[in-house]
């Protein structure tokens, strides 16, 4: 039965996400109550998705760190710069859109990225220890980065944004990892799937609070929100961009390349949302629930351009790296 349940919610996700967006909306306030228990849900979420790993995807990796490492730069470095300087060349006049532009290109990858990296034969091993890493530096990378880029213009908790990190993503990831370890993967069998289903309707009652927060904040907005929208696109596709130009700079086989480029532009966009609904005023949300809207459009078209365009002429120089890393 959870088999089922759990193959109709992955199926109709697409659907789920804006009609959660619309039901919190109708619903109001008489659910914004509820917020509380975004951030352990979200923990919970990160549980049941990092029982599908284990520290040895890590160990492995850094056999040749610089892929890792030059995705840790796009993801914590070079976008939310680019985002910042590009959010106060559009919007001067609109400090919250601004803040939430930068908080969903500062955010980790998200666990998404490798599934689409799956689908299109990346570099496995790579892509978990990009999300891993990353998700474990965010309690300091996070805080750093707002109180830099938004400091002036919100309060921002700066110690309890990054005990809020460390309880959505860090500790449940580390307990997931762990477990993995200690049952030799039988974990994601035994629990993983049978705690997938409610990790989704998790994620839906997550979106359903986020309407909730935003939709009423959407109904004062003018024409402007088109502009946004075309903001964000375009800024989450340069993320795929530059995940693609360094791989090719550096010369890294197709297995590399397609990880850079999904890691490049995909965000763990769930813990962007629960950030703003924490700390941030509502209109924070409105960038971060748009990026949310086209994430997946945005991953299937670039999957695409990768299958039509894409080359395993290079792949003669995947010698040291293997393209599956197993338990």
């Amino acid at each position: 039965m959870l088999s089922k349940l759990n193959g109709i919610l992955q199926k109709y996700m697409p659907l789920f996400a804006p009609l959660g967006l619309l039901v919190g909306g109708i619903l109001g306030e008489r659910i914004t109550s509820y917020t509380s228990l975004v951030t352990w849900l979200f923990a919970f979420m990160t549980f049941s998705g990092s029982l599908n790993s284990n520290f040895t995807h890590i160990r492995k990796s850094f056999s040749r760190p610089l892929p890792i490492i030059m995705t840790v730069v796009i993801l914590h470095a070079v976008m939310p710069l680019f985002v910042w300087l590009i959010g106060h060349f559009l919007f001067s006049d609109d400090p919250y859109i601004i803040i939430g532009l930068v908080l969903a290109f500062v955010i980790p990858t998200g666990i998404t990225s490798f599934i689409w990296v799956s689908m299109y034969k990346g570099h496995i091993g790579l892509t978990l220890s990009a999300i891993l890493i990353s998700s474990m530096l965010s309690p300091f990378i996070v805080p750093v980065s707002m109180t830099l880029f938004a400091g002036s213009k919100v309060k921002i908790d700066f110690w309890d944004m990054m005990m809020g990190l460390l309880m959505m993503i860090v500790i449940p990831s580390i307990l997931g990892m762990v477990l993995n370890n200690m049952t030799h993967g039988a974990i994601k069998t035994v629990l993983g799937d049978k705690l997938a289903p409610f990790a989704k309707l998790s994620l839906i009652f997550i979106i359903t609070i986020n309407g909730a927060k935003v939709v009423p904040y959407l109904k004062n907005v003018d024409s402007s929100i088109f502009k946004i929208a075309i903001v964000v696109v375009l800024l989450a596709g340069t993320g795929y961009l530059l995940g693609f130009i360094i791989s090719t700079v550096f010369k890294w086989d197709k297995e590399i390349r397609v990880s850079l480029i999904f890691n490049g532009g995909m965000r763990n966009l769930g813990a962007g949302t629960v950030l703003a609904l924490t700390y941030f005023p509502s209109p924070v949300l409105l960038p971060i629930i748009i990026a949310m809207l086209f994430e997946q459009l945005l991953a299937s078209l670039c999957g695409v351009m990768i299958k039509r365009f894409g080359s395993d002429a290079n792949t003669k120089t995947n010698k040291k790296i293997p393209s599956q890393i197993n338990h």
